[in-house]
């Protein structure tokens, strides 16, 4: 008999649980920076990323979801209207500014790191505090030459060590980007004194191991504990403290234990909030399907394991290996046609030609093309060339639909 706390469900199920939860399953048509706020509003943290091959992660991961989406609107609500916040999450992320007090533990450790390197920059702090003070932003630029110190990649100024650590610390944050280096400034000239001020909100360390569980199970929307998605970043979760934590959480019902068929009976989680949405996904018909291109670290495919046994998809990034053992290419977009994925993309933008280059495009197994799915990866096309801003576009392959092209 099933426990009140757990519930079965089919794999279609699962899936399209998956899709809705992500704002995937349905056409795109929520605009603006409306729509954007809103989906920070649900999925919490959009992983950042500098690789920029057609638009980095978090541009990808949103032009996927909101209709007629431009870089430009993150980057204003990021760095004028300062309404999100560049820091860290599971990796490098964004998200909303007044979630910001609820990463004090981040910003403790990484204070308190038993690092050399760490306490090598400590002692200029105060330099850097007041050129920023009397000078305004400053990026890695200014602070060519001079003394060089081990970091994490390799050997930079002292001056650019002392910046990062600031960051990583919350003495500082980013101003603005050119594109992917950092321009920063001191944080309490970027984030509202209110929220800077903000009391932390949790008494002990379990209950923001909780609060930080629960907030990664809504950014994925169905997780499973086996995966990185939910510890990554997530400070002093140990086994010991994950146990304690998943079941407290079960306890209060804040979470839900699911079980999928073919799955191995491994349970999965999601929020309890989110039941409703399960239950619809359960009885909904699939009648409008629309194409995304979905970014290489989609909150959709962190857990790329749970991804190859819900929808049969096994997707592996290449760009870390090297060229000759990609199966695929350096920079390839699983593409998702209704709740399924149905192909590969690998291209280019160039921002100098302004020309979006399609070098690739794989069929998975058992893909038969139809009108329906021609005209929507067509639209996708020109919906990703208008989030590029750019009307041209080259095929290094010809890719046809029942003798008919692409575009």
């Amino acid at each position: 008999m099933t426990p009140k706390n757990q519930i079965e469900i089919s794999n279609q199920t699962a899936r399209r649980f998956l899709l809705d939860h992500q704002r995937l399953l349905k056409p795109r048509k929520k605009k603006g920076k409306k729509a954007v706020l809103e989906i920070f509003n649900h999925l919490k943290s959009i992983q950042f990323d500098t690789i920029n091959v057609v638009g980095r992660n978090a541009d990808l991961v949103l032009q996927s979801r909101v209709k007629d989406y431009i870089p430009k609107l993150l980057e204003e609500l990021l760095y004028s209207d300062r309404k999100l916040f560049d820091g860290w999450d599971k990796q490098a992320s964004i998200y909303r500014i007044e979630d910001r007090p609820f990463f004090e533990p981040f910003r403790k450790r990484m204070l308190n790191k038993p690092d050399k390197r760490y306490e090598n920059v400590k002692a200029y702090i105060p330099e850097i505090k007041k050129r920023l003070e009397k000078e305004g932003p400053l990026s890695s630029l200014d602070f060519k030459g001079g003394k060089k110190i081990d970091w994490h990649w390799s050997e930079t100024s002292v001056g650019r060590a002392t910046l990062e650590f600031m960051w990583y610390t919350g003495q500082v944050g980013v101003h603005h980007r050119i594109n992917t280096r950092r321009v920063f400034d001191l944080v309490e000239k970027l984030v509202p004194l209110d929220i800077l001020n903000q009391e932390y909100p949790f008494k002990a360390d379990g209950e923001y191991q909780e609060w930080h569980i629960h907030r990664r199970i809504g950014s994925k929307g169905i997780a499973s504990l086996r995966s990185g998605e939910i510890w990554s970043g997530i400070v002093g979760v140990k086994a010991p403290e994950r146990k304690r934590a998943i079941n407290k959480l079960l306890e209060d019902r804040k979470i839900i234990e699911v079980l999928v068929e073919n799955h191995d009976k491994e349970p999965l989680y999601i929020r309890a909030e989110d039941l409703e949405t399960l239950k619809s996904a359960s009885k909904s018909k699939l009648r409008a399907k629309s194409t995304s291109f979905i970014a290489p670290l989609d909150n959709l495919i962190w857990n790329r394991r749970l991804i190859k046994e819900l929808f049969g998809f096994e997707y592996v990034w290449e760009v870390y290996k090297p060229k000759v053992k990609r199966k695929y290419g350096y920079y390839v977009l699983p593409v998702l046609f209704g709740d399924k994925f149905i192909a590969r993309l690998d291209s280019k933008f160039d921002r100098k030609t302004q020309i979006l280059t399609v070098n690739n495009w794989w069929w998975e197994d058992g893909i038969s093309p139809d009108e329906e799915m021609h005209l929507s990866i067509s639209n996708c096309f020109k919906e990703f060339m208008n989030y590029l801003g750019t009307e041209n576009i080259k095929f290094e392959k010809t890719i046809k639909f029942r003798n008919k092209l692409l575009l």
